[in-house]
């Protein structure tokens, strides 16, 4: 297996954080997103929606969205358990996940790409109130977060999961995305940001 990987855009983030939990090494080939290596007729052939990180498998089938990726990793390699494992827990795990992705991940990423000068080989017209709406939403988002985070020690329940994965990975993309975390308050969230970061997967 080959992992096409993107450095630290969110998504590839994504996948290298999944991997370092799990213990898995895979051989990686890193693609210059601001060369738009990622849009050449070699990589399009391989995966024609142009995102990363997408893995290529040993028969030459091409997986390619975070979750999807993570998800026949997991498969292949069920521990530790990264996507729940009685019913309710894949439920809520998931649940969380895609709250996540559309309340604060994606909202950070809209406010990159429309507000940092760098994101603009990439995103072309950028629109500067969509990313000053988007910011104002991403931090509006993280009190939901912070009441999950009152009754559990992760955002999808008990364990760390692909759901802390997905959020810690946005806080991580706040600053070059320019949404500012407030200083007072949302104690519960910050107590959770210094937790999971201190674990060794985070670490460049």
């Amino acid at each position: 297996m080959k992992i096409y990987d993107g450095g630290r855009a969110p998504n590839p983030r994504r996948v290298q954080i999944f991997l370092k939990e799990k213990g898995l090494e895979l051989e990686t080939q890193q693609l210059d997103l601001n060369g738009h290596e990622h849009r050449s007729p070699e990589m399009l052939a391989k995966n024609p929606t142009a995102t990363v990180p997408f893995l290529e498998l040993d028969d030459g089938t091409v997986l390619s969205e975070t979750i999807a990726i993570c998800r026949y990793l997991e498969a292949l390699n069920p521990e530790p358990n990264m996507f729940g494992t009685s019913p309710l827990e894949c439920a809520q795990i998931e649940m969380w996940n895609r709250r996540v992705e559309f309340g604060f991940f994606m909202r950070v990423a809209q406010s990159f790409r429309h507000l940092h000068p760098g994101a603009a080989v990439l995103e072309g017209e950028q629109i500067e109130a969509w990313g000053l709406k988007n910011q104002t939403l991403a931090v509006e988002y993280l009190k939901i977060l912070d009441n999950q985070l009152a009754d559990s020690q992760f955002i999808g329940g008990e364990r760390f999961s692909v759901a802390d994965i997905t959020t810690i990975v946005a806080v991580q993309f706040c600053k070059p995305a320019r949404v500012r975390i407030p200083e007072e308050g949302l104690n519960n969230f910050k107590r959770w940001v210094d937790e999971v970061s201190a674990r060794p997967s985070m670490a460049l």
